[in-house]
This record gives C-alpha cells, sequence and structure tokens, in this order.
C-alpha cells in the first residue's frame, strides 16, 4: 500500500504562483511513476505532470508545460508541483497519485494510489 497525503491548495489571482506538495509513504519501490492530476467541475479527471521517482525524468501536459514544474525530494519523499503563471482554466481539483508502471504514464485509471486532493482557485 501507498499512501498520498497532499497540502491544501488555496485561492490565488491570475499570473500569481502556488506550490502544491505530497507526502509519499507506504511501499514506494512498487510505484516508480508519480504525477499529479486535475479535475475541473463537470469535466474528466486530466494528467497534467509526471515523474520517475528515482531517475527524476519528467514529462508534462502541453497545457502546462513551462508554467509547472514537477520535482521530488527522496529524502523528505514528498512529490511537488510548482505552478507559475496561473491562469483561471488552471482552477480545479489537484490530485497527486503513484503508479506500478515506469514511463511516461499519462492514463488516470493506469494509477493505483491517490491524494485526497487540493482545491485550487484562479480568480480575480
Amino acid at each position: 500500500q501507498v499512501q498520498l497525503l497532499e497540502s491544501r491548495g488555496g485561492l490565488v489571482q491570475p499570473g500569481d504562483s502556488l506550490t502544491l506538495s505530497c507526502i509519499v509513504s507506504g511501499r514506494t519501490s512498487s510505484t516508480p511513476t508519480m504525477g499529479w492530476f486535475r479535475q475541473a467541475p463537470g469535466k474528466e479527471r486530466e494528467f497534467v505532470a509526471g515523474i520517475r521517482w528515482n531517475q527524476g525524468s519528467y514529462f508534462y501536459a502541453d497545457s502546462v508545460r513551462g508554467r509547472f514544474t514537477i520535482s521530488r525530494d527522496k529524502a523528505k519523499n514528498t512529490l511537488y508541483l510548482q505552478m507559475n503563471s496561473l491562469k483561471p482554466e488552471d482552477t480545479a481539483v489537484y490530485y497527486c497519485a503513484a503508479t506500478p508502471f515506469a514511463g511516461g504514464v499519462i492514463t488516470a485509471s493506469d494509477y493505483d494510489y491517490w491524494g485526497q486532493g487540493a482545491q485550487v482557485t484562479v480568480s480575480s
């Protein structure tokens, strides 16, 4: 089992920055790839960013590439998502997730473990 505990999200203005964190515990060796997803009201959950936990290689959705940065601190067992230049369309509940698959995994159904979600609202 793997447990994921996310930090709170927040209300920010367009153009602001916000960083989410996710503490990972349990059998982390069984989940080589971690990711962030988001779900806006009335929409399906969509991939945002992913990272190979040991190698540190990462991959992004086109909608956030260049604005968001995924990273991890192995010593702290913590996953991060730094979000810059936030837009109203980034408003969603953000989830961290873990998958037993290695590589550029972007499909939500391939992820077995999920955090509780963090609301991020971008509004003026």
